[in-house]
């Protein structure tokens, strides 16, 4: 996508985006190199094109990548959780490819390429390295899908033990959720989208959750620890974990945590606690 000119020098109108996000923010976000974003919700089924896809179209952000680990302080059902998931972002499932075959018969298409499977195994070794990371999972489905997931599987080695655990684009959405279940749900959750060139878009992975807008009852603990990430990809650690201790004691002390994390807290006291504990 691109401005073009008219033949008498002045500048045409941009491509539309096909969805609700504008060229000017994409255009932003191409010239910082870096954002962080909430959740924007897409309507089903009216011909809308996905909001989050067209973002990572439209910026080659591909691949998602979101650390679980466990909160001191705040009980689940596991105890020391720490893995990382690392998800292709532009292909597989999710790659927007339909057409009717017949009337009542509508085909999907799963696209795998070699290029994109190299591109985000070879990022999760690098993540994996400069994390201090030891393995690296596939995550496949390779006995039943031999071409598509058989192709994505010839390219990483897949250990017995999760640490750092790559796979294509839908079984990255259903695991991450899965291993968000793990330390206590998406509502505290971080993510960060890694494109070409050092691109990055952190962002709140869980629904934008119309029922209680405007009601002073979110928890906006994903969305600070995806800043914290995005504070981590500028090398700004200092800042990074000053926010990320605040966050963390404040959910471990119990006194302001918000509705889905058992206390009664609004969104205000939840705030105000993490700015008293900077």
């Amino acid at each position: 996508m691109g401005r073009t000119f008219c033949g008498d020098g002045s500048r045409s109108q941009p491509p539309r985006t096909q969805s609700f996000l504008t060229w000017e923010s994409l255009e932003s976000l191409r010239r910082n190199g870096i954002g962080l974003k909430g959740p924007m919700a897409t309507p089903i089924g009216k011909g809308h094109r996905s909001l989050n896809l067209t973002l990572r179209k439209e910026l080659g952000l591909f691949a998602n990548v979101r650390p679980f680990y466990s909160i001191p302080g705040y009980k689940t059902r596991y105890d020391d959780v720490n893995l990382v998931t690392i998800r292709e972002n532009t292909e597989g499932e999710y790659s927007d490819l339909e057409h009717q075959v017949v009337r009542g018969v509508v085909e999907s298409l799963k696209v795998i390429t070699r290029q994109a499977s190299l591109r985000v195994a070879e990022y999760a070794f690098h993540y994996a390295k400069t994390h201090g990371r030891e393995r690296v999972s596939a995550i496949h489905k390779a006995n039943i899908m031999r071409k598509t997931d058989g192709l994505f599987l010839k390219l990483v080695k897949n250990p017995a033990l999760f640490d750092v655990l790559v796979m294509p684009n839908l079984y990255g959405d259903i695991i991450s959720d899965l291993c968000a279940g793990l330390i206590g749900g998406l509502g505290i959750t971080p993510s960060i989208n890694i494109g070409e060139g050092g691109l990055a878009l952190a962002e709140a992975v869980h629904g934008s959750a119309p029922d209680i807008t405007g009601k002073n009852l979110a928890n906006p603990t994903a969305l600070l620890l995806s800043a914290v990430t995005m504070l981590q990809h500028l090398n700004l650690t200092d800042k990074a974990d000053r926010i990320h201790n605040a966050v963390l004691k404040t959910i471990a002390e119990g006194k302001h945590r918000t509705a889905d994390l058992g206390g009664k807290a609004t969104t205000t006291n939840f705030t105000n606690a993490v700015c008293d504990n900077l």
